[in-house]
């Protein structure tokens, strides 16, 4: 027990002494005129909104698939279910490289104009990975409910929509509050899908984990710790009001 905890307080510190020495490095004025960069400016836009959007569609694959595949058997569902892990063991380039040759044939092809190293890309590639991590969460929030809890809803008169929505996702907003934040992180974090479907254009597809690619590639470490500083800012503060909002169940 005392080697866990010891272990436990080593990675914590490992992780507050990263971040400590990203703002020694990084100056107050270095960090506001990367935040004055109409580039940088453009990123953080995109940024947020394509991680939101990204967070809502994954939400609604997530909440359907996780209940289907927590509450039902099925042939070949072990199957499914592997297929559904594929996104978050495969390596980020080769889920990129894999959507990049997706919109060469039909009829995906007949979008590519619009969708490929366009922002709909940024969009899709976050969407791959991140709904893997809401489909897993959601499936072991709906796991953690009694079944019990929809037979009785069902013997007194409901139907299975009715009992669902009335019974299960009350319990289960906790759960999708997490899987939201899950994949708002990860979409905010994703880098090596976006760079080889979207590419990184100035004012066009960039995002900020591509920005800092950009600055790594000019040599202004300055200004790829200040966009890193950035980055960790706005996860810190989605994932401290997720959790604020979950202590009232205590379940985040």
């Amino acid at each position: 027990m005392v080697g866990v905890v010891i272990l436990c307080s080593v990675y914590i510190l490992l992780i507050v002494l990263m971040v400590v020495a990203d703002i020694a490095y990084t100056d107050t004025s270095t960090l506001l005129a990367t935040l004055r960069d109409p580039n940088i400016r453009y990123a953080i836009v995109l940024s947020l909104g394509s991680c939101t959007i990204s967070t809502l569609l994954s939400l609604w694959v997530a909440i359907p698939i996780g209940y289907l595949m927590s509450r039902f058997e099925f042939r070949g569902k072990r199957w499914v279910d592997a297929a559904l892990d594929v996104p978050i063991v495969l390596p980020p380039l080769v889920i990129g490289i894999s959507l990049l040759v997706l919109f060469n044939y039909p009829p995906f092809a007949w979008l590519s104009e619009y969708v490929v190293f366009e922002i709909p890309a940024v969009i899709l590639a976050q969407f791959t990975v991140a709904c893997a991590f809401a489909v897993r969460t959601m499936r072991v929030s709906f796991d953690q409910i009694p079944e019990r809890y929809e037979h009785v809803a069902l013997t007194l008169g409901c139907n299975r929509s009715k009992a669902f929505w009335m019974v299960i996702m009350p319990q289960a907003r906790f759960g999708v509050l997490a899987a939201a934040t899950l994949a708002w992180a990860r979409s905010m974090g994703e880098f090596g899908p976006i760079l080889v479907f979207a590419g990184s254009s100035r004012m066009r597809t960039e995002v900020l984990p591509t920005s800092v690619y950009l600055e790594l590639q000019a040599g202004n470490l300055a200004g790829m710790l200040a966009i890193s500083l950035i980055m960790i800012f706005a996860a810190a503060v989605v994932l401290v009001s997720a959790r604020m909002l979950g202590m009232e169940g205590g379940k985040l």
